[in-house]
């Protein structure tokens, strides 16, 4: 396990060094949204948290790169004498590195995510993946970008117990300009794994945005995280409904 966990520390760190490399000049300057937010939360747990989420992109001649942070905080009444506790208490970070081929839109990446859920059983779950993404069509209000490859997952339980095993990590982003000042978007992602005994982790998010003023615009967004496999007392799938307000830059 510790070489696979320093091969996801490794695509992280490489990363950046990577996409700011010479000769390659950037076709625009860094761009990023940050997201605030609170949210109501049902699942395995029943409480208001704050959300937070950022997402970082970069655009070059030869590479493009995306970074993405997500946090959710929560605290709630989960016990049978209501005290107030923390109930949840996550972090998922991932990064992208895409290098494109001849033919527009279109390229071939090398993707890592992190993910920690105090309260899932889990003390980790990590993905690494490489593959090919493209667009399935564009035009004036909308477009349809895919990811598609190999790669593998691996995890441990809080009791230490280690998972591994091989997946097909498949991404699909679909964006609809409603008009000026609203977009719809919608994310799917899954991790398949390629053996029947295997979590499969499949995650959506639908969201509506409207620009209130310049940079700042309010989201509305409903997210799905579903697990096939998960711990005893766990459920398989948790949703998120959330109003956020962010930030462009």
């Amino acid at each position: 396990m510790k070489p696979l966990k320093r091969i996801v520390l490794a695509m992280f760190a490489c990363s950046a060094p990577i996409v700011y490399a010479e000769p390659f000049a950037p076709l625009e300057p860094l761009s990023a949204e940050l997201e605030l937010g609170v949210i109501a939360i049902t699942g395995n747990t029943e409480s208001t948290a704050v959300k937070a989420k950022a997402t970082i992109k970069q655009d070059f001649v030869a590479w493009k790169a995306k970074y993405q942070i997500d946090t959710l905080y929560k605290r709630g009444k989960n016990t049978p004498d209501d005290e107030t506790t923390t109930t949840a208490q996550k972090l998922f970070m991932s990064a992208q590195g895409d290098y494109k081929l001849s033919s527009e839109d279109s390229s071939v990446f090398v993707y890592g995510s992190y993910t920690g859920d105090r309260f899932s059983g889990y003390e980790y779950q990590n993905t690494v993946s490489v593959g090919y993404s493209g667009r399935v069509f564009a035009d004036e209000d909308s477009f349809l970008d895919y990811s598609v490859g190999p790669g593998y997952s691996f995890s441990q339980t809080d009791d230490g117990e280690e998972d591994e095993t091989a997946i097909v990590h498949v991404e699909l982003q679909y964006e609809y300009t409603i008009s000026p000042n609203a977009t719809f978007q919608q994310a799917l992602s899954t991790e398949a794994a390629l053996q029947n005994d295997k979590n499969t982790r499949s995650k959506s998010e639908t969201s509506i945005s409207v620009q209130l003023r310049d940079n700042l615009s309010m989201k509305a967004a409903y997210s799905l995280t579903h697990n096939s496999q998960v711990l005893d007392d766990k459920k398989n799938t948790d949703g998120t409904t959330s109003i956020i307000f962010a930030y462009t830059f």
